[in-house]
């Protein structure tokens, strides 16, 4: 019986593939004869993902939690491998770009509509109950995150506002901005102004990986290689608004998703958190204390003066 013609042309493809790499044809076609089917469930590792959530406690909720932080730092690792495309492209183009912020952007929607499973998801009664046994970890010490602010745009627009002018006019290096960045104030204590151990432990961990990041991302973060694109095709409206979307996803909607859920469950007096040794997470969150904005230069005055105001709800009506 003769083979159909297709079937004879992709074995000639597959024989020439593999006598470039000096292998056996036939080996390769036993062990294509002898193998089992792929199923859905070995592809995924199903049976590995469903066994990752270890409570500490015997309280329903607490399931709930861990497995909605794993669901987001999959959505951060989505992100980080749109950004390591972005960086690798060759020749980069106003098209690619923009289709790959968008990409993005629909991760930080989802990620954002999905923070109801936080604020509304949860009794308050087993959350201030179990959380209890997760000190001092905290989702502060997402490091995931973190990159995909480094990856986003430039290092220096990630410290603290206190200390940018100082730092942009001493040309400060990425060592000596990483002194300074915002985050830090999130984990530091109220009270005395001392590390929190929540960030003692991230900065053990991440802080020369990040640090490390930082100086490998100065030619190429975001709005470094969109510099590098022509002005026609800087200028186009789809890219703009790409960029606008990133930033209000990653510097405003997803900060006050975690505001809302801090205020449900942890609202305290600022009196009482430097009481108790606690962050002052009231004026760390909401986006207008942080004016933490990637790119200023594609925004008017007016609505850097705004930055965090219900203006940002009209972007994604367009």
């Amino acid at each position: 019986m003769s083979l159909p013609e297709n079937i004879v042309s992709r074995i000639k493809q597959l024989e020439e593939k593999f006598n470039a790499m000096g292998q056996d044809l036939s080996s390769y076609l036993d062990g294509l004869l002898y193998a089992d089917y792929l199923t859905y469930w070995d592809y995924i590792h199903l049976d590995t993902l469903l066994s990752l959530q270890s409570p500490k406690t015997k309280f329903p909720d607490e399931e709930v939690f861990i497995m909605y932080h794993q669901i987001t730092e999959l959505y951060f690792k989505l992100s980080i491998h749109e950004f390591k495309q972005i960086a690798l492209q060759e020749k980069l183009t106003g098209d690619f770009l923009t289709k790959r912020l968008q990409r993005i952007n629909r991760y930080f929607v989802a990620l954002t509509d999905s923070f109801s499973i936080m604020v509304d998801g949860m009794e308050p009664e087993q959350f201030q109950k179990f959380r209890m046994s997760l000190l001092p970890a905290s989702g502060f010490q997402s490091a995931q995150y973190r990159a995909i602010e480094i990856y986003a745009t430039e290092f220096q627009r990630l410290v603290s506002k206190d200390f940018r002018e100082k730092m942009n006019a001493a040309n400060a290096s990425v060592k000596e901005m990483f002194e300074h960045i915002y985050w830090k104030a999130g984990a530091t204590e109220l009270a005395t102004g001392k590390k929190t151990l929540t960030l003692i432990q991230f900065e053990e961990k991440y802080s020369k990986e990040l640090t490390e990041l930082a100086e490998n991302k100065v030619s190429s973060n975001v709005w470094t290689l969109y510099n590098t694109l022509s002005k026609e095709e800087q200028q186009k409206p789809e890219l703009i608004l790409a960029l606008k979307q990133l930033d209000v996803n990653v510097n405003i909607n997803w900060p006050l998703s975690h505001y809302k859920s801090a205020v449900r469950y942890l609202h305290k007096n600022p009196e009482d958190i430097a009481a108790t040794g606690g962050t002052n997470w009231q004026k760390y969150l909401p986006p207008r204390f942080q004016k933490r904005i990637f790119y200023p230069e594609i925004w008017s005055e007016t609505e850097i003066e705004e930055w965090g105001k219900t203006w940002v709800e009209d972007l994604f009506k367009k």
